[in-house]
C-alpha cells in the first residue's frame, strides 16, 4: 500500500515515526514521511501524527482514509496536549485513541484504543517514550487489519471535553508551595523549550529537572 505519515518537523514523535516507517517498508508498503501538506501524495492511508496545523480538505481527499492517534479517551480530552494535561491532573494511565481524521477536530470514527500505565515517577522523556512506542504499535495494527477494519469504526458517543493549548506560562511554579505538591507539573516540563520557572523577590528563576539513574 501507499502510506504517507505527516508530522511537524519539530515533533517529539519523529524518531518513533521513522521506526514505524522502517517496519512498514520491511512489510512491503511504500511509505513516505513528510512535514508539509504539499508532500502528501495519493494513496491508501495518511497518518497525521504530531502535526498541529489544520489539514485542508483537498489534502484529506488524497487518501482513502486519514488517521490520527490522540492521547485521550475520545470524546473526552479533545484539543491540545492531552498527555501533559492528564499527567498534571495526576492520571495513572494515558489512553490512546486511533480514529479517522475529519474536518471537525478530533471527531471521527474510532477504530482502535489502547492505554499505557504510569507509575507516577516518570518525567517527560519517559512518558513520551512509552506513549510513542504504544502509538506506533496502534498504527501497525491498523495497517495489518486494513481494509477490513474500516467496517468496525465506532461513532464517538458521549459529551466531549476539551483541553486548551499549553503555553510557557503553564510551567510556572509557586515558590510558596512544596516541590512534592507540584511534582506532576514538573514531570511534563521541557527543560529546553519551556522549563519550569518561579518568581521570587522580583526576579524570575528557571529550574531543570532530570532523573538520576
Amino acid at each position: 500500500m501507499k502510506i504517507t505519515i505527516l508530522s511537524d518537523a519539530g515533533s517529539w514523535k519523529n524518531p518513533f515515526i521513522e521506526g514505524l516507517a522502517r517496519k512498514l517498508r520491511r512489510k512491503g508498503h511504500g511509505v513516505v514521511t513528510t512535514h508539509h501538506t504539499t508532500g502528501v501524495r495519493k494513496g491508501e492511508i495518511l497518518f497525521i501524527l504530531g502535526f498541529f496545523k489544520i489539514v485542508p480538505s483537498d489534502v484529506l481527499k488524497r487518501n482513502k482514509i486519514n488517521i490520527v492517534v490522540h492521547e485521550s479517551a475520545l470524546p473526552k480530552g479533545r484539543g491540545w496536549s492531552p498527555m501533559s494535561w492528564l499527567v498534571v491532573e495526576g492520571a495513572r494511565e494515558i489512553p490512546l485513541t486511533l480514529f479517522e481524521a475529519v474536518e471537525k477536530v478530533d471527531a471521527g470514527r474510532i477504530y482502535l484504543r489502547d492505554r499505557i500505565s504510569l507509575q507516577g515517577n516518570e518525567l517527560l522523556p519517559d512518558i513520551r517514550a512509552k506513549v510513542g512506542v504504544a502509538m506506533m504499535k496502534l498504527c501497525e495494527k491498523f495497517v495489518s487489519a486494513y481494509p477490513s477494519i474500516l467496517t468496525r469504526g465506532i461513532i464517538q458517543a458521549g459529551k466531549p471535553s476539551y483541553y486548551r493549548r499549553r503555553t510557557p506560562g503553564d510551567s510556572r511554579l509557586d515558590s510558596k508551595k512544596s516541590i512534592a505538591s507540584q511534582f506532576n507539573a514538573l514531570r511534563v516540563v521541557d527543560n529546553d523549550s519551556y522549563p519550569a520557572f518561579f518568581e521570587y523577590k522580583g526576579s524570575i528563576y528557571t529550574l531543570k529537572i532530570e532523573k538520576k539513574s
